[in-house]
């Protein structure tokens, strides 16, 4: 088992009890933050501010650290949702004023842009159900080669056919 820092205490309780949840779960699959980054679409740095409580993690990502562990991602899903509901926002970042040519609205609106995202990009695995997949491109090129090469085998046999009945 490993050794964890403490949490920091401006956390809210339901934030401490699902970072600590967390932890417990990626302890018990034995990995390390190099291999549970490898197993999952997140790198070990994303990892550490996750299980370091400094940043809520993706949904998602809970849910593949279930997969690795071999837990029930739902049972995991709510106790996500308690704790980024309640998940300290960081502050904005404040911006120089030479950064920004224009001034009123377009330069606050800017700056007030949080430092994190609610709905992060999702692995091509955790798509929905209900959501089309994209194609892969070339599936159509793909098809006219096979095409072409089962038209020269048909030939070719012809071909080979015609000069042994001679």
């Amino acid at each position: 088992m490993s050794a964890w820092q403490p949490l920091p205490d401006e956390l809210p309780p339901e934030v401490q009890h699902f970072v600590e949840q967390l932890r417990l779960l990626k302890d018990r699959t034995g990995l390390s933050l190099v291999a549970l980054g490898a197993r999952t679409a997140y790198s070990k740095s994303s990892w550490q501010r996750y299980l370091n409580g400094s940043q809520p993690p993706p949904r998602q990502a809970v849910v593949a650290l279930c997969r690795v562990a071999g837990e029930d991602a739902d049972r995991f899903g709510a106790r996500w949702e308690l704790a980024v509901r309640v998940w300290p926002r960081p502050a904005p970042q404040t911006v120089p004023p030479y950064a920004y040519e224009k001034s009123g609205e377009g330069a606050s609106e800017e700056a007030d842009e949080g430092a994190y995202e609610d709905e992060p990009t999702r692995p091509w695995w955790d798509t929905p159900a209900g959501e089309p997949q994209p194609r892969p491109p070339g599936r159509v090129a793909l098809y006219a080669a096979l095409a072409v090469l089962v038209a020269l085998a048909l030939v070719c046999a012809a071909l080979l056919g015609a000069v042994t009945l001679r």
